[in-house]
């Protein structure tokens, strides 16, 4: 293994204008002038002076890793010049990974445009539940991490793959540790195999060993970075300087609200007669793919773009224009917590890793500047989401791949024991595991094939069992995605749950649903969802059945799949769960937070901001869960008790 880091010279100032160096999801026509200009840009980038030495390390070396300066061309350039060399030679792919899904698609437009080529051709790109690739054309085949472990499943060698580039790997998500070890044991099976490692902020020697212009500050931080976040953007405006703007805030809720106050901001400097007009623009993971892609439109001269995003557009997206970055120094991150085994989103500081990348975002075409928002010290990486995961969808994943001894499987970053025994004791609850943690088949090994977690996966294959095959597997498609706003004319007692499934069952057109306020858009990926697992549950030969209109039978699957995530009703008006008695309030966004309580309930995921929220949340009865969980309850002493009371009392509901 030899590490190699390519030279960071940025060129000319006239030339970087020209520049368009990563994907800007710009639709690009196709002639010859257009060629000749993308392989000058291509030229110009400052790996292409590097390409030689690449070429050379990866053909003498099973793994490289590559630090290059964000902007320097490797996410885009290193895939071309391997497939130019002939690494994709005799039905060969060049696999390059990526964190997010929005990067991936992005990239490989990129790609593709510079090839010339039709995306899905002989560029492409696979995310989970959508595939624009052609298994016999495809040479380079951009994917997310995650489901290049999924193809480990199906293909354990990666046999089709001749080169796998890991791109940003500072992120260091949780099946890009995945990735790196499975990868290290393939490799002792593949000599043939290469494997790049890529980012522009890496610990290279950390890597290596588990393998073998300046920003400006403000002067004191910020009370409330969401209004000092509009206050900068209004700022920077005024002044007339040219250039659009990226400012990074930490979820969806906070980019809404800073969108709006800027929007209303623009209203009142149009009427003062600003020679620029303002173009605010969301971007964020749940926001519409054409949503998404509004953010690399170009705009006339006489407007200024900001983008108010999340840390999606952090690494690997560049936005044509971007001269000014506005960084708050925060990031939501999901973390569990072994202790409660709670999965929940947090707001925590940013690494130093991540604060470059930020910076990086600005004066791609032209010299920038990041204002931040923030002093002290950060943290000079991210936590690994490995250790702060919960493991039971990668337990149950490795031991599908053949891998027993999870305990011994070498990860990059070794995970909690505690979040390990809390995997391994949910799996067995859910019939994943045997007494001995081995894979039941077939219940595990049918877990193990379905793209979602393993408490969604129980819930459909035994969904059959209970009479409501269709309508669950129309509440799983539902849950998988993000932002469809529901009116209240849909909501149902029993929850969120039957309330999805019954704006799935009342859609219609999209004129209906833009009259209803339903995101026609998120409906239609839910019918593709939807359609992707009932094909996996047709192959495991899971009956196709309805409730005929019964709740309770839809409600008792629900509970099967999602038991370990039960709450009970306080006296104090919030919920404690049965595991440890943790207090859980209903999210506002719930159609039954306006409601009278429910006593019980199952719920999806805790959601922590000023307290701790359950989303996704459904009324159950106590005895479902002594009925469908005991053994699950027994190991919770607080919860057995109160579910044995509650049952003693003969008012299970």
């Amino acid at each position: 293994m030899k590490f190699w880091k390519p030279g960071t010279e940025a060129p000319g100032i006239s030339e970087e204008r020209e520049l368009n160096t990563e994907a800007t999801g710009s639709p690009i026509i196709y002639n010859p002038h257009t060629a000749l200009s993308i392989e000058r840009q291509r030229q110009k980038l400052p790996v292409f002076k590097h390409r030689n030495n690449i070429l050379y390390m990866v053909e003498s070396c099973q793994t490289v890793i590559i630090v290059g300066e964000t902007g320097c061309g490797k996410t885009t350039q290193i895939p071309q010049y391997l497939l130019e060399a002939g690494w994709a030679a005799e039905g060969k792919v060049i696999g390059v990974t990526q964190p997010r899904r929005v990067a991936a698609v992005s990239v490989a437009n990129r790609v593709a445009e510079e090839r010339g080529a039709l995306l899905g051709h002989e560029v492409g790109y696979t995310i989970r539940f959508d595939d624009c690739s052609d298994p016999q054309a495809t040479r380079i085949k951009f994917v997310t991490d995650g489901m290049l472990v999924r193809e480990m499943m199906s293909d354990p060698l990666l046999k089709k793959y001749s080169v796998l580039m890991l791109d940003e790997a500072h992120e260091r998500t949780l099946y890009t540790d995945i990735a790196i070890g499975l990868l290290k044991k393939i490799q002792k099976k593949r000599q043939d195999l290469r494997l790049i490692v890529a980012s522009a902020t890496l610990d290279a020697k950390y890597f290596e060993s588990c393998l073998s212009g300046q920003p400006w500050c403000v002067l004191s931080p910020v009370p409330d970075y969401v209004k000092a976040t509009v206050e900068t953007v209004v700022k920077l405006h005024e002044a007339d300087e040219d250039g659009d703007v990226l400012a990074f805030l930490t979820g969806q809720d906070e980019v809404e609200k800073v969108v709006s106050l800027l929007q209303e901001q623009a209203r009142t400097l149009s009427k003062h007669g600003m020679k620029k007009h303002l173009r605010i623009l969301p971007m964020y993971s749940g926001l519409p793919y054409p949503d998404q892609m509004k953010v690399f439109e170009r705009v006339p001269p006489s407007v200024r773009k900001v983008v108010v995003a999340t840390n999606i557009a952090e690494t690997s997206i560049t936005i044509n224009g971007i001269v000014y970055v506005i960084d708050c120094a925060f990031v939501k991150l999901r973390a569990y917590n072994p202790h409660n085994a709670i999965e929940s989103l947090v707001v925590t500081p940013i690494s130093k890793a991540s604060a470059s990348q930020r910076a990086g975002r600005a004066g791609r075409n032209r010299p920038g500047k990041c204002f931040r928002l923030y002093t002290g010290k950060l943290p000079d990486s991210t936590v690994p989401e490995m250790q702060r995961s919960n493991l039971a969808p990668v337990i149950l994943q490795l031991k599908a791949l053949g891998i027993d001894n999870v305990l011994r499987f070498n990860f990059l970053s070794p995970p909690p024991a505690q979040t390990m025994v809390q995997a391994l004791e949910l799996l067995y609850a859910l019939g994943g595991l045997d007494n001995y943690g081995r894979l039941t088949d077939p219940m595990g090994l049918r877990m193990a094939e379905f793209p979602l977690s393993p408490m969604f996966a129980k819930m459909l294959l035994e969904s059959g069992n209970f009479g409501c095959s269709k309508e669950i597997v129309t509440i799983a498609a539902m849950m998988q995605i993000q932002n469809i706003f529901v009116h209240r004319k849909f909501a149902v007692a029993e929850g969120d749950h039957l309330t999805m499934l019954n704006v799935y069952e009342h859609q219609k057109s999209s004129q209906w649903c833009q009259k209803h306020f339903l995101n026609y858009k998120g409906l239609q990926r839910a019918m593709t969802v939807r359609e992707q697992l009932r094909r996996l549950m047709n192959k495991f030969k899971v009956p196709r059945t309805t409730s005929e209109g019964d709740p309770v039978v839809i409600l008792r699957c629900i509970v099967l799949g999602f038991f370990a995530n039960a709450a009970r009703l306080h006296h104090s008006g919030s919920y404690r769960t049965l595991r440890d008695d943790r207090e859980l309030h209903i999210h506002p966004n719930s159609v039954l937070y306006a409601e009278k309580p429910p006593k019980w309930v199952v719920f999806n995921e805790v959601v922590q901001t000023s307290k701790y929220f359950m989303r996704d949340v459904t009324a159950v009865e106590s005895s479902w869960l002594v009925e469908l969980a005991p053994h699950f309850y027994k190991q919770a002493k607080v919860g057995h008790r109160v579910l044995e009371d509650s049952s003693t009392e003969g008012n299970p509901s």
